[in-house]
């Protein structure tokens, strides 16, 4: 269901910080909770952030294994740097696709900091410091006046996850709304009555002859409706019963 987007510096606790999360949400709820990051993706973090291609691949694998897990009961947390702006922007067009809510947290340290806990890391897990220091320089901070950064978590170094209020975030507070231009649009009953009366009266008019009934013929819409072949003939009074009878049929089944 909800989203939580980790974020911050290489070295920045944002996996520790996950992994509480998880914890919490297992303890405290029903719900599964999965999480997704670099690590599940066998990434080498040193060569896929020097190149902006794999990155940009890496990125797009992330965000794809966060669209399959997305559902109406289980929690997804997005463990990876996620220092990208337009990207974050990118998975708060995916939860409201998906109508659910979304939080993100901010690990917040100093790149001293950050870059002393990358140095205390085993040699196959530390960044270079040519990489660590491209990353803190591209690193785009998020602003919670932004709607894709918002709601905003920032957790320093010594402070206490606020699971409640992260909980509250996400169970409490309703999805944003789709974008209206990616949904589908309801027909009001007026518009889909007279649309419907419309073109089954175009049936009726083939060649401009209603009093004689339909002969075999085909019709052609001039919207996107396409062509309709008529297989027998039938009288006039035959084709109103079944248009009338077509009308209520569809009436029946629609919204």
């Amino acid at each position: 269901m909800p989203l939580i987007v980790m974020c911050g510096y290489p070295c920045s606790g944002k996996t520790q910080k996950a992994e509480e999360l998880k914890v919490c949400f297992e303890r405290n709820t029903d719900r599964k909770v999965y999480i997704v990051g670099d690590g599940a993706l066998g990434v080498e973090k040193n060569t896929v952030y020097a190149d902006s291609q794999k990155e940009k691949n890496v990125r797009a694998s992330l965000k794809a294994e966060v669209e399959r897990k997305l559902n109406k009961d289980d929690i997804v947390i997005l463990d990876s740097l996620n220092y990208i702006k337009g990207y974050r922007y990118e998975l708060f067009c995916l939860i409201k696709h998906a109508q659910t809510p979304h939080c993100l947290v901010y690990c917040l340290t100093s790149d001293e900091v950050s870059s002393a806990w990358n140095i205390d890391r085993e040699a196959a897990e530390q960044y270079t410091q040519e990489i660590f220091d491209a990353l803190v320089l591209r690193f785009e901070a998020p602003d919670s006046r932004n709607r894709w950064d918002s709601p905003l978590f920032t957790i320093l170094k010594d402070d206490t996850l606020p699971y409640e209020a992260i909980s509250d975030a996400l169970f409490k507070r309703k999805a944003p709304p789709p974008n209206q231009s990616t949904q589908s649009q309801p027909l009001s009953s007026a518009n889909f009555l007279y649309e419907l009366d419309k073109i089954t009266q175009d049936v009726l008019l083939v060649d401009g002859k209603t009093t004689q009934g339909l002969r075999c013929d085909t019709v052609t819409f001039l919207d996107a409706f396409g062509q309709l072949v008529i297989a027998s003939s039938l009288f006039s009074c035959a084709v109103e019963n079944l248009r009338q009878i077509f009308g209520l049929l569809l009436v029946l089944e629609c919204p």
